[in-house]
């Protein structure tokens, strides 16, 4: 059974609002039989890589793909990623553009990323997917994800099916990783440790340390920032609990002796828009430079208030 067109809408907003971990059940997703999401992924060493191939189909319930505001029903895809088993450090942060940014372990790729104002790459103002008036026009459904191209689903936020399905499998988890990103470090999902060297403190939800900039919008499209673009938001070390790249260094299950990990938010920037290692050339994918994603009747010719 997919999940219906008002639950797209309904997810999608209450996932931008935020889950606890106790509402999380109310936005559990039952893995599903059907064929068009059962899930095949593999991860495997090869030398120094981590190898990934997955069909790209999630192994949880989905949105109803096609719809009125995204016509492409999901495919099975040949994804075929890798990543550094040991990631090389990057003193700046690197953006990724239209990177895909990381795989989720269930073989779905996390791609942040949205078209430009007035499908205008240059003018430096990018929709941000998971902004409520964007997501709708979007298609996006409540695992924060939809379809795209050739039937390629992907998340745009936290994939609640996905966290859902790791939180039942390991209740007493103290950290649930969901994937890896283009650079090799791992990324969790939004319940860790309080104390980020001290792996048995109490987990507690992370908070990222971007906000609402304070200032009208000097050029572009207008307006005072509401956050429905990624410009609209600014960095603030003092803010949150995480850095520009949305990570911290510490132990994790995975990594007792330490590392540098990413972590998914409820707020922006949701997925990390910058990696703090080199990224793999495998997650180049999206429009070809300086072209915007294709953007909906919805986002066309939008003006700020």
């Amino acid at each position: 059974m997919k999940i219906s067109r008002r639950d797209i809408i309904t997810g999608a907003v209450g996932a931008i609002a935020g889950v606890t971990g106790t509402a999380l059940a109310t936005l559990a997703l039952k893995p599903s039989s059907e064929a068009n999401v059962t899930s095949a992924v593999s991860f495997r060493i090869e030398n120094s890589f981590r190898v990934v191939e997955a069909n790209g189909l999630p192994g949880h319930e989905i949105g109803d793909f096609p719809n009125q505001h995204d016509p492409i029903a999901i495919k099975s895809q040949q994804h075929r990623l890798r990543m550094p088993v040991r990631p090389v450090h990057s003193n700046e942060p690197i953006p990724i553009d239209m990177w895909w940014f990381g795989v989720a372990v269930n073989g779905i790729p996390f791609d942040p990323s949205g078209p430009f104002w007035n499908g205008d790459v240059s003018s430096g103002w990018q929709f941000e997917v998971l902004h409520p008036a964007n997501s709708m026009a979007l298609g996006i459904d409540r695992n924060n994800a939809h379809t795209q191209g050739p039937g390629m689903y992907h998340y745009h936020g936290l994939p609640a099916g996905l966290l859902a399905r790791l939180v039942s499998e390991n209740p007493s988890g103290v950290m649930q990783l969901v994937g890896y990103a283009a650079d090799g470090y791992p990324i969790y999902g939004p319940e860790c440790p309080a104390t980020p060297n001290d792996l048995k403190s109490p987990p507690r939800r992370l908070r990222s340390s971007y906000r609402m900039a304070d200032v009208k919008r000097a050029n572009g499209p207008g307006g005072r920032p509401d956050g429905r673009f990624v410009e609209d938001h600014v960095y603030d070390r003092e803010y949150g609990d995480l850095d520009e790249c949305n990570g911290r260094f510490g132990p994790t299950p995975e990594f007792p002796n330490g590392i540098y990990y990413y972590v998914l938010t409820d707020s922006f920037p949701y997925i990390p828009r910058f990696y703090r290692g080199q990224p793999d050339k495998s997650f180049q994918h999206g429009p070809p430079p300086g072209v915007s994603a294709p953007i909906p009747p919805e986002l066309r010719n939008y003006r700020g208030v």
